[in-house]
């Protein structure tokens, strides 16, 4: 007989003489004449009731089917006569699979997220992280639709890179060398790294943008989706080592097309985590952010601000507050003020743009006419209330000899990059491009706060288990 999964049994229109259940024991009461079992599946948030009689050849298999323990059960699927849910499985075969002793720690009471964590390879089994887990699977095939649907072309950028994307140096390196006797450079003062496996230094990739705009340079419109990793030494509910982006780049797309693309990216991941994730949203709703479900449909409802980094400087310094962080112009906006700009003065999701040149990456567009000393970039960040940034983009500098100067600026040595110098000098256009912290985005569509409860596997300063 064919496994019918617990979500499609509750969901049925019609009872069943014959069906088969498999999955985990959540629960199980033990009365005189009958055995009641909750039988979850991960396929969705609840459970089913199976009624396994005492009078049923098999019954004495209950016995080992402790909370934990898999179990199979052929029987009829009929109406409920308790309350709570609509049917119920009375079994007529009753098989435990797998047991699990009392030594197995999901047991029925609540359980801090911090030993959750130390038990990454059960809390999936848990009503929380199957709900999270189900949210961020049906996300990423979101992401996949809305480009698609857009005439978008996935690439696969590498995992392993010589490029510094960020040009920030908090890189990953890769080698096969022997660290504990590697080759010498002929002056015997440094390493040989000629000898490494690709013949020079590499990476993982904190990015897969510079690798995206040369498709974007032939096909107009593609994105990546994958791993990204960065050799950050912050130990904050916002960041981890490895992690997830999405990166649209477009052709002949500027900066207000750009910040067009990305509201409309986040409003179509939300949209559809309500359409297709309604229960699990209501159990974030109810046990993780109250406020959670009327935040997410205020963000649909509401057009996105948008905000110029010198005016958010301006409001910041008019606030009235005391900052941990100062506010000054030419210094990054910290994740209190990303925070007060959408909680407290706009109160919605807000994109600020037009950042100053010297704290944006080299290849960010030279906005034009800006005074001396406040040269700005066509830089733009998303920011959404709860989280702060969950999108950073740009147009990019399509202009070569700006693109040099800019590499001048931030010490890059251009020979490392001569391929990306290409793209100017052959057949340049206008565009632009961002990257989405798929993690982030999780946290704002569940309300989960610690990015270590949105991945499967933490990858955090000291922390690289399972």
């Amino acid at each position: 007989m064919q496994r019918t999964l617990v979500k499609d049994a509750l969901n049925a229109t019609a009872s069943s003489n014959a069906i088969l259940l498999q999955g985990w024991v959540r629960t199980r009461r033990d009365a005189k004449a009958f055995s009641f079992i909750e039988l979850n599946d991960g396929s969705c948030l609840k459970g089913m009731q199976v009624i396994v009689d005492a009078t049923l050849p098999d019954y004495g298999n209950v016995a080992q089917a402790n909370t934990g323990a898999s179990i199979e059960v052929h029987g009829k699927l009929v109406e409920s006569k308790g309350g709570g849910q609509k049917w119920e499985v009375v079994a007529e075969k009753f098989t435990v699979l797998g047991e699990a002793d009392n030594t197995y720690p999901l047991q029925k009471k609540g359980h801090s997220l911090e030993f959750l964590r130390e038990i990454a390879h059960l809390r999936p089994r848990s009503n929380l992280f199957g709900a999270v887990f189900r949210v961020r699977s049906r996300l990423a095939y979101a992401v996949h639709q809305f480009f698609q649907e857009r005439s978008f072309h996935y690439v696969h950028t590498p995992i392993v890179t010589a490029s510094d994307a960020e040009g920030a140096g908090d890189m990953f390196r890769v080698t096969s060398l022997d660290l504990a006797n590697p080759p010498k450079t002929a002056d015997g003062k440094g390493v040989d790294n000629a000898q490494d496996f690709f013949g020079k230094k590499t990476f993982l990739t904190v990015s897969g943008q510079l690798e995206a705009e040369i498709f974007a340079s032939a096909l107009s419109n593609v994105y990546t989706f994958g791993p990204t990793f960065r050799a950050e030494n912050s130990n904050t509910s916002r960041h981890a080592a490895e992690f997830w982006m999405i990166e649209p780049e477009v052709a002949f797309c500027d900066l207000n097309g750009n910040m067009d693309l990305a509201e409309a990216f986040v409003k179509h991941l939300i949209r559809d985590a309500k359409e297709h994730c309604a229960a699990d949203l209501e159990f974030f709703g109810k046990f993780v952010d109250k406020d959670l479900l009327a935040r997410l449909d205020f963000v649909l409802e509401k057009p996105f601000v948008r905000c110029s980094y010198t005016e958010a400087v301006t409001i910041l310094e008019q606030s009235g507050k005391t900052w941990e962080h100062p506010v000054a112009w030419g210094a990054n906006l910290q994740a209190e003020h990303e925070r007060f700009l959408t909680e407290e003065h706009f109160k919605c999701p807000v994109t600020v743009y037009n950042y100053p040149r010297a704290i944006k990456a080299f290849y960010m567009r030279q906005t034009d006419g800006t005074a001396e000393g406040r040269e700005t970039v066509a830089a733009m960040d998303l920011l959404v209330p709860g989280i702060g940034e969950i999108i950073g983009g740009s147009q990019r500098e399509e202009r070569l000899d700006k693109l040099r100067a800019g590499m001048a600026l931030h010490q890059l040595n251009e020979k490392d990059y001569w391929w990306y110098l290409d793209l100017r000098r052959y057949g340049t256009v206008p565009h632009a491009g961002f990257g989405l912290g798929f993690e982030r985005m999780l946290m704002f569509v569940t309300g989960v706060a610690n990015i270590r409860d949105v991945i499967p596997f933490a990858r955090t300063p000291g922390t690289a288990d399972f």
